[in-house]
């Protein structure tokens, strides 16, 4: 007989409920120690100097959304806090409404590609031995009453990327766990 743990529970329900085509809503993060693969018919180029989110599906170019991130400074992300956007190719794990700008599709950062970059920056002394990764990037709206932000250019996260609220509940709405994302400068 095999204890069961809360873990375990996670393991067994989440992918039940993703190919029930529910979506996922948790206000804690879940971690699993086994990947999920879900393949996804649309992936994600977020072109950081075109200001834009592009979706493909297998025919092409399927839809262009406008963006912001946190910082001007469109450069790769070194370090927690630094405000700006990591380059590098990620997977949506997870799909929920957050509480203060609704829809969010959470990427897998910082996944093995991010920690090697910051572990080589770290030995090159190019970040303090003391800095952290970060984690929490997700491509997610704005609040409903700022969607001004993304027209003005404003970038006001803390390096996650801002969709205008009416356009994100629109992506959320057919962009799957499991779709790939690039982030480019």
């Amino acid at each position: 007989m095999v204890a069961k743990s809360p873990a375990i529970k996670y393991l067994l329900f989440i992918p039940l409920i993703l190919l029930m085509g529910f979506e996922l809503h948790v206000s804690h993060p879940i971690t699993l120690n086994k990947k999920i693969s879900i393949e996804s018919e649309y992936y994600i180029i977020v072109d950081k100097s075109d200001y834009e989110l592009k979706v493909y599906d297998q025919d092409g170019w399927f839809a262009t959304y406008p963006i912001v991130f946190g910082s001007k400074d469109l450069g790769d992300k070194m370090k927690e806090g630094d405000k700006k956007t990591p380059n590098g190719t990620f997977k949506v794990i997870l799909k929920k409404i957050h509480p203060q700008w609704g829809p969010e599709l959470l990427l897998d950062y910082p996944n093995e590609e991010s920690v090697q970059k910051f572990t080589q920056r770290k030995a090159a002394g190019l970040i303090s031995r003391s800095a952290k990764i970060g984690n929490g990037i997700a491509i997610h709206a704005t609040r409903p009453e700022e969607e001004w932000t993304v027209d003005s250019y404003y970038n006001w996260t803390d390096g996650c990327v801002s969709v205008k609220y009416t356009e994100m509940k629109d992506l959320y709405s057919y962009i799957p766990v499991g779709t790939k994302v690039t982030i480019q400068p």
